[in-house]
C-alpha cells in the first residue's frame, strides 16, 4: 500500500510538471496561426505586422500568417466558425457581443488603451465640446450605431435623429460645413487635413470618458484550454511587437503593411504612429505600470457598467466569460520601449 501511495504521488508530482512546462515552454517550432485583423493592412495593426517582420513570432516557434480585414470581414464569424486561429477586435464590445452570443471566444490582450475613435467636425469657436454637437448630423456606420453610439446618446443627449450614414467617403463631411464625422485619430483627421485643406476640431472620446478597449486579441477558448504557450507566445511576440514598431525602427513593419495594402502611403504610416504615441493610445493607463498589452478587472467593469446603463447589455451579462488576464501584465518588451 505504501508503494502503491509513493507511486500516486510521485504521478501527481509528474503531471504537475507537465502542466507547468506546458505554460513556460515555448510553442513548437511548426505551430502555424492565422491572424485576422479587422481592416485593411494600416499602422494601427504595425505591432502585429512587425512581430512578422522583426522575428519576434518566429523566435518563439510561431509562424504567422496575418489576413487584412476589411468592410466584408466579420472576425466573429471567423473565430465562432474556427476558420482562424486568432483574431483582431476592434473594441470590448467584440467581447461581450460573442459572450452573449454564447461564442467561446475570449479577449487575451489589449493592444490599445485607448479605443482611438473620434468625433470631427469644421473649425468653429461655437462647438467646444462633445455636448455641443447635439442636433448637427452625425456621419457614423451601421457597426456604431449599436456600439459607441449608445454611450454619446446616454453621456450627451444625442438622438437617433441626428445619424447620417457613413459610407466611408470624405466628401459629405467636407461639403457640409454643419456635419460630424467618426474616425480614427490616426487615420481621418489627416486625411481631411490632406485633402480638404482645413485642420479639423477633433474629440477623442477616450478621453471624454469612453472606457472601451480596443485592438484586442480574441482567442478561442479551446485553443486557451489546449495549448496555452501558444496564446503566450503570441500575446508575448505582439507586445514586443508593438513596443518596438512605435519606439524602435518601424520600416519593416511598414513594407509589410504597404505590401498588403497598397493603398497606404509611408507618410500616412508615419503620422499614424505619430498620433498612435502623443495620444497614449498603446502606452498610457494601465500600460503605465503593467505594461503593453494590458487588462485589468476594474476596467473592463468600467466598460460593461456604462454599457449596461445604455441597455446594450443586460445586467447579468457573464463578464468574465469576455477576457483572461493570465497572459498579461508581465511587463513583456519594455526594454524595446524607449520612453520619452
Amino acid at each position: 500500500m505504501k508503494n502503491v501511495r509513493a507511486i500516486s504521488r510521485s504521478a501527481l508530482i509528474l503531471c504537475a510538471l507537465f502542466l507547468g512546462l506546458a505554460l513556460i515552454l515555448p510553442a513548437r517550432a511548426d505551430e502555424k496561426l492565422t491572424f485576422a485583423t479587422d481592416w485593411k493592412a494600416q499602422a494601427e495593426h504595425g505591432g502585429f505586422y512587425q512581430a512578422v517582420a522583426k522575428g519576434y513570432y518566429a523566435k518563439r516557434g510561431l509562424e504567422v500568417k496575418i489576413r487584412q480585414g476589411g468592410p466584408a470581414v466579420n472576425i466573429p464569424q471567423l473565430l465562432a466558425a474556427g476558420a482562424i486561429d486568432l483574431g483582431m477586435g476592434s473594441s470590448s464590445f467584440i467581447a461581450l457581443n460573442m459572450v452573449r452570443e454564447g461564442a467561446k471566444v475570449r479577449a487575451v490582450m489589449a493592444a490599445f488603451q485607448k479605443d482611438p475613435q473620434v468625433l470631427m467636425v469644421h473649425p468653429d469657436p461655437n462647438v467646444k465640446s462633445l455636448a455641443d454637437l447635439k442636433g448637427r448630423p452625425i456621419l457614423v456606420s451601421d457597426a456604431t450605431i449599436g456600439t459607441f453610439w449608445k454611450w454619446l446618446e446616454f453621456k450627451f443627449g444625442y438622438t437617433p435623429a441626428q445619424i447620417r450614414k457613413y459610407t466611408y467617403s470624405l466628401a459629405p463631411f467636407l461639403n457640409d460645413p454643419r456635419a460630424v464625422q467618426q474616425g480614427y485619430v490616426t487615420s481621418e483627421p489627416y486625411l481631411i487635413e490632406t485633402q480638404g485643406g482645413f485642420k479639423p476640431q477633433v474629440y477623442l472620446l477616450a478621453n471624454e470618458g469612453y472606457p472601451a478597449y480596443a485592438c484586442l486579441v480574441m482567442a478561442p477558448q479551446s485553443l486557451i484550454d489546449s495549448k496555452p504557450a501558444v496564446v503566450q507566445a503570441f500575446v508575448d511576440a505582439s507586445i514586443e511587437g508593438w513596443a518596438d514598431y512605435l519606439w524602435g525602427d518601424a520600416s519593416a513593419g511598414d513594407r509589410l503593411i504597404l505590401a498588403d495594402n497598397p493603398q497606404s502611403t509611408p507618410e500616412l504610416l508615419a503620422q499614424a504612429r505619430a498620433r498612435l504615441k502623443a495620444e497614449g493610445i498603446v502606452g498610457s493607463g494601465d500600460a503605465e505600470t503593467f505594461g503593453i498589452g494590458a487588462m485589468t478587472d476594474a476596467r473592463w467593469k468600467s466598460f460593461r457598467d456604462a454599457m449596461v446603463a445604455t441597455n446594450v447589455y443586460a445586467d447579468d451579462i457573464k463578464l468574465d466569460a469576455a477576457y483572461t488576464l493570465a497572459f498579461v501584465n508581465k511587463r513583456v518588451g519594455e526594454e524595446l520601449r524607449k520612453r520619452p
